[in-house]
């Protein structure tokens, strides 16, 4: 079972490519959700207000399955499916890369474009730190207070975080752990009595 993913640090890598007097900013953004991507790109397109075009495409989740790419008013396909396979031939996830465009005259026609804004998106990634990242699982536990010592025996004796515990007559503890090895961690402690 896979329980690893790649994604760029929390840096942001910028790209640059111009072509025909057209610039293409590029900036690769690690992100933890839609919402957030779509925040970030209001304030690209604040920020850069005087650019012709704002596109973007993201990756979000372990199974790289929520993305989506925008054109901003570019040739249907020349802008944001380029970046987006450039996430996708990187192979990677809670990604946003946004290139702002400004127009310098000369239209480039699609080809052009498709070029234009997947190079701009590759140099943004090719100045950003590429991370291999573990996919976790959270699991909550309830036990009774007379288990406590056996229970944390087990927690110890794997790669296992706390992330939050209540002590009392009934206890609970949750629990972080590799998802791959969840399964183990909730037999073992099942065998506790």
């Amino acid at each position: 079972m896979e329980d690893t993913y790649r994604t760029i640090d929390n840096n942001i890598g910028e790209g640059y490519y111009t072509e025909k007097r057209s610039k293409f900013l590029a900036f690769a953004h690690h992100i933890e959700s839609a919402d957030e991507a779509m925040e970030i790109v209001k304030q690209y397109r604040k920020k850069y207000y005087d650019a012709r075009h704002c596109c973007y495409a993201y990756m979000v989740g372990p199974e790289r399955n929520e993305f989506r790419a925008n054109d901003d008013g570019e040739p249907s396909s020349t802008a944001g499916k380029p970046i987006l396979g450039q996430i996708n031939s990187n192979e990677l996830t809670d990604i946003l890369i946004v290139v702002i465009r400004y127009y310098g005259g000369v239209n480039l026609g699609t080809g052009g474009l498709i070029v234009a804004y997947r190079t701009a998106a590759a140099d943004a990634i090719s100045h950003c730190k590429i991370e291999d990242r573990i996919v976790e699982e959270k699991i909550e536990y309830k036990f009774t207070y007379p288990m406590m010592n056996s229970v944390m025996h087990v927690i110890k004796s794997m790669p296992a975080k706390i992330v939050a515990q209540h002590f009392d007559n009934n206890c609970s503890i949750t629990i972080s752990i590799r998802k791959s090895m969840a399964e183990e961690l909730l037999s073992r402690l099942s065998k506790i009595y």
